[in-house]
């Protein structure tokens, strides 16, 4: 009598973290895609027609707010994971990574801080609220959130795309993302307070944040089609 004898399937560290990056990729894109197209007012906007907004798209948004809590795990899972790989690579790429942690860890609080400053603004419009010095506050303080949360993606991005530099597991043509990205991101940035009120500017912070997307995405084709001892680059 024989018995079978069974092998534990185990996934490759860098497909885990491919799969991380292509998933974070695709709820920003969702995210940014749903709300757009709903219309949604610009943060120089009077707070009669935020609330207005809140009030007719309030599944829209909560969709967005939910997906924001997403990033949170994604985000973080995925520097984490890319941290791990590029360590056993390059020391040099390990302190890029590094870099990227920290700033990953300080973008998210500041998504926590907008969305909860978001979530308020949608329960304050589902009840028919008016304009109120404080509903003013909160709608600053989210539009403030965003703006202060795009240099913390420069950051981040920038330190991701040098260590996986470093380390051999992108192509070299996706370091230029990677440096032109966190310059939009950070220049932006230096605008939160104009931002925060409706500046324009924030399409700056827009095209860095599309820049991003592209990088995740292609970042997390590579690795999950990496052959299981290296990375060649192309």
């Amino acid at each position: 009598m024989t018995t079978a004898t069974h092998t534990p399937i185990r996934l490759r560290p860098e497909r885990v973290v491919g799969a991380t990056a292509i998933a974070l990729a695709a709820s920003l894109l969702l995210q940014n895609v749903v709300v757009g197209g709903a219309g949604a007012p610009d943060y120089g906007a009077p707070i009669a027609d935020v609330l207005a907004f809140h009030a007719k798209n309030r599944g829209t948004v909560a969709l967005a707010v939910g997906l924001e809590a997403l990033n949170l795990p994604l985000l973080l899972g995925f520097l984490a994971g890319l941290h791990g790989l590029v360590r056993r690579r390059s020391e040099a790429g390990a302190t890029w990574s590094r870099l990227a942690l920290a700033a990953g860890a300080t973008l998210s609080a500041v998504w926590a801080i907008y969305a909860v400053a978001w979530i308020g603004v949608v329960l304050a419009a589902g009840h028919g609220a008016e304009s109120t010095p404080t509903l003013q506050l909160a709608w600053h303080l989210h539009a403030a959130g965003l703006a202060m949360a795009l240099p913390a993606l420069g950051t981040t991005f920038f330190g991701a795309a040098m260590a996986t530099h470093a380390a051999a597991l992108t192509a070299p043509w996706q370091r230029v993302l990677g440096v032109v990205g966190p310059i939009l991101l950070i220049v932006a940035g230096t605008a939160s307070l104009a931002i925060a009120d409706g500046s324009p500017m924030v399409f700056l912070g827009v095209a860095g944040l599309a820049l991003w997307v592209v990088w995740l995405l292609a970042t997390g084709i590579r690795l999950m089609r990496a052959p299981a001892k290296s990375l060649v680059r192309l």
